[in-house]
């Protein structure tokens, strides 16, 4: 990764774990169209260079919030041409974050607001702080969540629950949002982060191409019937047999040692 990034910030973890921080603090880490095209380099870039990262977490800068959704002072005035233009580019984001085939999971360190809240739906996993709140509250400016927010929620916690919160906008709360299951646990504040990186560590020993393999799976048999779902499990799998990866695991699994993965 070479790009100088100004409203994200990057770390390398080890072993092969990404850390990836909204870093507007000032506007409680708001979205804007820079923001935006960073995020779409960082994961659009992931997507083709698979070689050193193996999980990616993705946090919010302070304690305040993980992200206040779109900035709205970026868009007082704007035309409805560009404003549609800007759009485009929340939607490449949100694209090349679901697109990413490397495990993807978010610490909610605060409010996910907005945009904030489309992106927490957007991950695979999402674990929050007890006092992180939520919201799509678009409808009480006049637009509608449009970064993935009507599709990814409704898939994460169900039709009925998406439609009551998009169309009252009303917030909810951490523990609502795990009894929903749009998060997989809460923790403390001062515990989230490394909770969360402690996720990351059980995924990153596994062979990354039996991971990229199972979660494009697991994504895609979603939206076919069964039928077609266990057509495309089987390519999947079929994938793993001629890799290196798949013998070193038989083969330590048979020494009674633990395996070797270098994603090949």
């Amino acid at each position: 990764m070479k790009h100088a990034f100004e409203t994200i910030l990057i770390e390398f973890m080890p072993p092969h774990i990404l850390l990836v921080t909204l870093y507007r603090p000032k506007v409680s880490n708001a979205l804007n169209t820079k923001m935006a095209h960073e995020l779409i380099i960082l994961f659009e870039e992931f997507s083709l260079n698979l070689d050193c990262v193996r999980a990616i977490v993705l946090t919010g800068s302070g304690t305040r919030a993980f992200c206040a959704g779109g900035e709205l002072t970026e868009r007082q005035d704007m035309s409805d041409t560009y404003w549609i233009l800007q759009h485009l580019v929340y939607e490449r984001m949100v694209r090349a974050m679901l697109a990413c085939p490397i495990p993807t999971i978010s610490a909610i360190n605060g409010a996910a607001y907005g945009g904030g809240c489309e992106l927490v739906s957007a991950f695979d996993f999402c674990f929050a702080t007890e006092t992180a709140k939520f919201a799509q509250p678009e409808v009480k400016i006049g637009i509608i969540p449009g970064a993935g927010g009507t599709q990814t929620l409704a898939r994460a916690i169900g039709e009925r629950r998406a439609k009551e919160l998009i169309l009252t906008g009303k917030p909810f709360t951490a523990v609502q949002a795990l009894k929903w299951v749009l998060l997989n646990d809460i923790f403390p504040a001062d515990e989230l982060l490394s909770a969360v990186v402690g996720v990351a560590k059980q995924i990153t020993p596994n062979t990354p191409i039996a991971s990229r393999q199972a979660k494009q799976a697991i994504h895609k048999v979603l939206q076919m019937s069964l039928a077609d779902g266990l057509a495309f499990e089987i390519e999947a799998y079929n994938r793993t047999i001629p890799t290196g990866d798949r013998r070193e695991g038989v083969t330590a699994f048979n020494q009674k040692r633990t395996p070797k993965f270098e994603g090949r």
